[in-house]
């Protein structure tokens, strides 16, 4: 039979180990509920379809999505966009099968940008120089609190107030800054200083 100091140190282990995947994920602290879903009704940008990537039309769709003429675009960034965009959200995911906020946006600054972020959320809000949102440029981030004061989620700023993200139960898609459900939870943006 088992005693009752060993039963505790077992759970203290189980505890821990539970910690170190919140701290690996989009930032250490999480709240119950999901984040980054707006209510239904909110503006989401679907991807292209399939006639679309086909035509070799995916820059013209997010131009026009965006706003924005495609000679103003970063195509390396786009077409990592269209490449990931639907992938399902996974708590401290790292692939096709799942991804978090914070490891996508590593992986857009990887393979597009070839700098390396930190790995969470609120690790990387801290090496931002800071911007006003009306100052923002394509690639920079942009912050979110949905779970309290701290920052728990991260996504990529593309143009006219639009950013891709993923979403815990959309996945990676392109949201509205503006938009009230975003803008509410919005807590600061700015270019990774690496």
């Amino acid at each position: 039979m088992m005693s009752r100091n060993w039963i505790q140190q077992i759970k203290f282990m189980a505890a821990g180990a539970v910690l170190c995947i919140f701290v690996a994920s989009c930032g250490a602290r999480k709240k119950v509920y999901s984040y980054g879903i707006p209510p239904d009704g909110r503006s989401t940008i679907e991807s292209p379809s399939k006639d679309t990537k086909r035509s070799g039309n995916t820059m013209s769709y997010y131009a026009d999505v965006l706003g924005v003429s495609p000679k103003d675009m970063n195509n390396s960034l786009y077409s990592f966009i269209d490449n990931w965009m639907g992938i399902p959200h996974r708590l401290g995911g790292l692939s096709k099968d799942g991804v978090d906020c914070s490891a996508f946006v590593g992986m857009i600054y990887q393979e597009v940008y070839r700098k390396n972020l930190p790995r969470t959320s609120r690790d990387m809000a801290e090496i931002v120089k800071r911007k006003y949102d009306d100052q923002l440029r394509e690639g920079d981030l942009v912050f979110f609190s949905f779970g309290g004061k701290n920052i728990d989620h991260v996504g990529v700023y593309l143009h006219n107030g639009k950013f891709v993200h993923v979403s815990t139960q959309k996945g990676v898609m392109i949201s509205n800054l503006k938009d009230a459900w975003y803008y509410k939870y919005f807590t600061r943006c700015g270019t990774p200083n690496i």
